[in-house]
């Protein structure tokens, strides 16, 4: 007769980023003291809670680091991600966590070290672009088709991509990144954010408007708030002089949510910042 090993409760947080009121931004399930799970069980986890990133925080393995992450979604693992950082430093610190140096925590993750800024907000310093510059013709014209835009309504393309793999599209407005209907059957392997400036922030209460999107070949779907997309964005289009060094990015209308993402340039490096709010706390059973 053969025993099942019992499970282990560990310490669950749901934290909702980019939101100040909570229920609003993008949610992020943490496994706190996750060091005795496998890969298979953190995979397996993320699956079933069925969000875009579900994160285990582990012992660092690089003395610099106040923690390490391990970031899964439904389809695998992530070398890197923005709300799941923020959501992650959020939920180390409310669980007491300590960090070295009492302005910042220093995440290592899949990319390396990401240091993540205490203030008003967290904030995390948009690792360096994995890829950038042009996108060939044919996978942009892919990318157009996919989201059902015309040569013409594109003013830039390029790919952003600090991990996720992501294509920076800029368009002529707000209002114009919030028409766009994708063309499902089209969509494929696609991550793609799209980014237009609002013609009066102040009413609007963000500068920008940005949209992101993102399949497997199997699932296409909108993701709500995105830090790792606004990062590259920012990067891009700051360093083009495209858009201004300090602004905020609105996310999330088309999916009655209402995520705020506040963007900084500052001595050259770009910190991207949200608010972040724990919605569920508790324990979760894990083999």
């Amino acid at each position: 007769m053969t025993t099942q090993t019992p499970p282990t409760t560990l310490r669950f947080s749901q934290v909702d980023v980019f939101s100040g009121s909570g229920l609003h931004g993008n949610p992020v399930a943490v496994v706190h003291d996750a060091d005795g799970l496998s890969e298979e069980t953190m995979a397996r986890f993320a699956r079933w809670t069925n969000l875009s990133e579900t994160t285990f925080l582990l012992r660092p393995t690089d003395p610099a680091a106040d923690y390490r992450v391990r970031i899964f979604t439904t389809g695998g693992e992530l070398p890197f991600a923005g709300h799941p950082t923020l959501g992650s430093a959020h939920a180390w610190l409310e669980a007491g966590g300590v960090p070295r140096d009492p302005d910042r925590v220093v995440q290592e993750c899949g990319v390396g070290l990401v240091p993540v800024r205490r203030g008003e907000r967290l904030a995390f310093a948009a690792p360096p672009l994995l890829r950038s510059g042009p996108v060939d013709a044919e996978h942009a014209a892919r990318v157009r088709q996919a989201l059902g835009l015309s040569e013409e309504q594109v003013l830039r393309m390029a790919w952003v991509d600090n991990g996720p793999g992501w294509v920076g599209i800029e368009l002529a407005s707000a209002e114009e990144v919030l028409a766009v209907e994708p063309v499902l059957h089209l969509s494929g392997q696609l991550k793609a954010g799209l980014v237009g400036r609002w013609p009066d922030p102040e009413a609007a209460g963000k500068d920008v408007e940005v949209r992101a999107f993102y399949g497997d070949g199997a699932d296409f779907m909108e993701d709500p708030v995105t830090g790792s997309l606004n990062a590259g964005l920012a990067q891009w289009l700051i360093g083009e002089g495209r858009l201004p060094e300090r602004y905020v990015a609105g996310q999330g209308s088309r999916l009655r949510r209402d995520g705020r993402v506040h963007v900084e340039r500052e001595a050259g490096e770009v910190w991207v910042g949200g608010d972040a709010t724990v919605t569920i706390r508790g324990g979760v059973l894990l083999r």
